[in-house]
């Protein structure tokens, strides 16, 4: 275990407890899918004591083929005063017919007396009593020690005990946990090695479904640190570096009140920048992709900013910084963007210069450099542009579309010829409505259509799609995924200039476009088209190279 790591997914569990996060059945299944896909070793997928709905995933999960992660259940010690076998929390454990369980139990000797209000030699005899039922049914045991790191620092003694407690009990994993939060680097790496302390030598008390990672001398110590105090990867790093090889926390960061520890960013540091193996040979480069896929799952928006992963990880805007990164890819990056399944981009902006501009452009037109007129026209054209509050940063569809304008290699698809939207808002109890039609001209005929939505935009992006569709029916497989305004100066008021950015998909790829008016029905319209004609122009050139 040197220099593996193993990790432990709570997305399903702690992760679920954050604000906001819902999970179908359906969608745990998807996420255990997604994150056996990334390679994790196990993944904590719920407590099936808690809910009938975790009860029911564990019966259904039983089916899955994983290749790379273990399922684990998840729950406390036994009740006080109540036998392992006679609880019925610990019996759903048992029943989620797991191959681990994760036991959690205070560490903190405060806890103890104030919170759980038993006997500390009680809170002892729980934790021997609750591990060793699990060992005596061939589990492999996790044990989380909850509030560790503050009962350390309240009562460093009691707080080891329940640790010598687990281990005698024959627990296969210890887990500090960081519960609150708010320990600093320091504190993690001082309670750390006195857990190393206690755990060095200690062997399961009974033989263990290990993993093939686990033939150490020692049991494994592990790390669950929270983000309350925005320090939970450096906890986890610090924790880590002391000797622990287990680390807990969710993809994405998302858990109780500020989250937990951000998996998509924590590996690629272990792996990268200290050399652990943290998931199978080959499947880092793929952490970027599946980050998306669970975003979308749990339906919230992957921080366009997470380290690693996100969207702007590898975004650049400033002029010296995309001609740096042309001359000499490390000036501006820490590592390669693809080690990681990312891409790097050039944001197009009134001061990402030429150099930047060219990159994109490429991607088009490869003879083009820094020096080519169309790039110097491109350079006027932006600023020109977002003097007037067209941004293109985060519009890549309408900046490609300006592209292919100013290489002369644009042609309209379709032109609507006309368009209305009316919004209603009756009387009484009747809800508010919107209804749109819209005109449109392709190659020499034209039809119309109407629709409702759920606002102007809905109604009018409906009309215009269904206009369309007679002419061009992939447009069936195109949705938006999001919709932006910004209001771009506000002295004036209602009357102010709003910029729309749009993003879609088509469930293969997301694309952005932006629109500008004082209208915002106009700016909407404009952002809109631009992604329609993103989208069918993208599909015309797949076909033709397919056909080539």
């Amino acid at each position: 275990m040197e220099n593996t790591i193993e990790i432990l997914d709570t997305s399903l569990r702690d992760g679920a407890q954050g604000e906001g996060i819902t999970f179908s059945v359906r969608d745990k299944l998807a996420v255990v899918q997604a994150l056996d896909a990334l390679g994790v070793t196990w993944i904590e997928a719920g407590n099936p004591g808690s809910n009938p709905k975790d009860a029911e995933f564990f019966r259904l999960a039983a089916d899955l083929k994983l290749e790379h992660a273990r399922l684990c259940a998840f729950g406390s010690t036994r009740k006080k005063g109540v036998r392992p076998e006679d609880d019925k929390q610990v019996q759903s454990l048992l029943d989620a017919n797991t191959e681990a369980v994760t036991i959690f139990g205070k560490g903190s000797y405060l806890h103890v007396t104030q919170v759980l209000m038993v006997d500390p030699a009680e809170n002892l005899a729980m934790i021997e009593d609750t591990v060793a039922f699990f060992k005596q049914h061939g589990r492999f045991v996790i044990y989380d020690a909850e509030h560790f790191f503050d009962g350390f620092a309240e009562n460093a003694d009691y707080a080891l005990s329940t640790l010598k407690t687990a281990l005698a009990a024959g627990a296969d994993r210890i887990v500090l946990c960081d519960t609150n939060g708010g320990a600093f680097p320091d504190a993690i790496e001082q309670g750390v090695k006195a857990a190393l302390g206690v755990a060095s030598g200690a062997m399961p008390a009974a033989p263990a479904v290990a993993p093939d990672t686990s033939a150490a001398s020692a049991v494994i110590t592990g790390i669950h640190a929270h983000n309350d105090s925005d320090l939970a990867i450096a906890n986890s790093l610090a924790a880590v570096k002391a000797g622990c090889r287990h680390i807990q926390g969710t993809l994405l960061g998302f858990g109780e009140r500020c989250g937990n520890t951000a998996l998509g960013s924590l590996i690629p540091s272990l792996e990268l920048k200290l050399g652990l193996r943290c998931l199978p040979h080959g499947k880092l480069e793929h952490i970027s992709s599946i980050c998306r896929q669970i975003a979308e799952i749990a339906n919230v928006s992957m921080p366009d900013n997470m380290p690693y992963v996100g969207s702007r990880a590898f975004a650049h805007k400033a002029g010296m910084h995309a001609d740096g990164i042309l001359k000499l890819r490390g000036s501006f990056e820490h590592i390669d963007p693809t080690l990681v399944g990312n891409d790097r981009r050039f944001l197009m902006s009134e001061v990402g210069g030429r150099s930047a501009i060219a990159e994109r452009a490429r991607k088009l037109e490869p003879s083009l450099t820094k020096e080519h007129p169309v790039v110097s026209a491109l350079a006027a054209r932006l600023k020109a542009l977002e003097a007037e509050g067209w941004q293109f940063e985060g519009a890549n569809g309408s900046f490609e579309l300006l592209v292919r304008r100013e290489l002369g290699r644009y042609q309209p698809l379709f032109k609507i010829i006309a368009y209305r939207v009316v919004t209603e808002h009756p009387n009484g109890e009747a809800i508010a409505c919107s209804h749109a039609w819209a005109k449109v001209w392709v190659d020499g005929q034209d039809d119309i259509a109407a629709a409702e939505g759920d606002g102007p935009v809905n109604a009018l992006d409906s009309a215009l799609r269904r206009a369309l569709k007679r002419f061009y029916p992939e447009l069936e497989q195109m949705r938006l995924t999001d919709y932006k305004v910004r209001v771009i100066d506000g002295r004036d008021a209602t009357a102010a200039r709003v910029r729309v950015l749009i993003e879609s998909t088509d469930g293969q790829r997301i694309w952005s476009t932006v629109g500008v008016s004082a209208d915002i029905i106009d700016a909407s319209c404009a952002a809109l088209v631009d992604s329609i004609e993103y989208k069918l122009i993208g599909d015309i050139e797949r076909r033709f190279k397919a056909y080539l």
